[in-house]
């Protein structure tokens, strides 16, 4: 009995002594598309600078997880946004949902990756963009050449052979298709996306899978993302990444406060740490372009020219036309999505 008395008073010894245990700290609900794999990484990360909270995510698919601050924006739960891309942040911002915040340290920021507005909307964190995934060993067993541009995948040697992510629920999915637009032309890069349709085997509803497939071989090729490839690459699956030569599409990853939110002293805290050198680290473990200059290192596979491959995008005009570019492209390709 004794022994079990004393285990007690040292347990509560312990727990006094604790400097903020995390029953002590705030809860946040934070949206977001990070990578599953990415996750723990910006938890630990924020939660060792910003002592007072603890970070509960909300994790899906850019296009789901969009689609689920619309449905809720009469019943807000979010407190903020962390890793969405920026298209969808300015979607958000048209419908009011966002509030704005200066954070500390956001002038040493690259001034493309934050918001023109004073204060601004949403600051951003990385840049992503698209890469195909080509399965060297399916290629050379159905003797299929690599492609080198966007245009080489409307060849009909390609048919069924390459998934790509559905724009709907996908981020990497809706960058492809416009950029494609803005690359060719509204007429012209609908006629590119009726030829490819011809060679898609399945439109699937995440970033990442496309690459997953052409990695385990279900498939040839898979149109996906940089991270997604390099680390599909570095599990040992034959693949090569490709950048097409057109140029890639790409979108932003940033982060917002919830106007709703009833924590705004504790998300600011977090937004302050978005704009930390320690995040920027973090964030340039899995992306090759960063928003605090300086911080960036190469990143295996990629070309050296990378950022001058990225395409060039208007985010403004993929927001404001969102709805209509997916509407229309639901109309003419759908029949080929993935079961949801």
């Amino acid at each position: 009995m004794l022994k079990q008395v004393l285990q007690f008073v040292t347990l509560l010894v312990l727990a006094a002594a604790a400097p903020l245990s995390m029953a002590q700290r705030t809860p946040l609900l934070v949206y977001t598309a990070l990578e599953t794999d990415q996750l723990k990484a910006f938890k630990d990360s924020i939660e060792s600078m910003v002592k007072d909270v603890e970070i509960r995510w909300v994790r899906d698919s850019t296009g789901v997880i969009t689609a689920k601050l619309l449905a809720e924006k009469a019943n807000p739960q979010a407190d903020m946004i962390l890793g969405l891309a920026a298209t969808s942040l300015l979607v958000l911002e048209q419908e009011g949902m966002l509030t704005p915040y200066s954070p500390k340290g956001v002038e040493k920021l690259n001034p493309r990756f934050v918001d023109a507005k004073k204060p601004p909307m949403w600051v951003g964190m990385d840049v992503w963009g698209a890469t195909i995934c080509f399965n060297t060993v399916e290629a050379k067993k159905r003797n299929l050449p690599k492609p080198e541009s966007w245009k080489d995948l409307l060849k009909p040697v390609y048919k069924g052979q390459i998934t790509m992510p559905h724009p709907a629920s996908s981020g990497t999915g809706f960058l492809d298709v416009t950029a494609w637009l803005q690359l060719y032309g509204e007429a012209e890069g609908w006629k590119y996306m009726d030829a490819l349709h011809e060679n898609i085997a399945q439109y699937v509803h995440s970033g990442s899978k496309p690459c997953r497939q052409a990695g385990a071989g279900e498939f040839v090729m898979g149109i996906s993302f940089e991270y997604r490839a390099n680390a599909t690459k570095a599990s040992g699956a034959p693949v090569e990444l490709i950048f097409p030569k057109e140029g890639v599409g790409w979108d932003m990853e940033a982060a917002a406060i919830m106007k709703a939110s009833k924590k705004q002293d504790h998300v600011r805290k977090v937004m302050d740490w978005v704009t930390t050198r320690e995040a920027n680290e973090v964030y340039a473990k899995n992306y090759a372009i960063v928003a605090m200059p300086g911080v960036a290192k190469p990143l295996p596979n990629l070309p050296p020219n990378y950022e001058q491959m990225l395409v060039k995008n208007d985010f403004g005009w993929a927001a404001k036309n969102r709805d209509r570019i997916l509407a229309e492209w639901n109309k003419r390709y759908n029949a080929k999505a993935e079961p949801k």
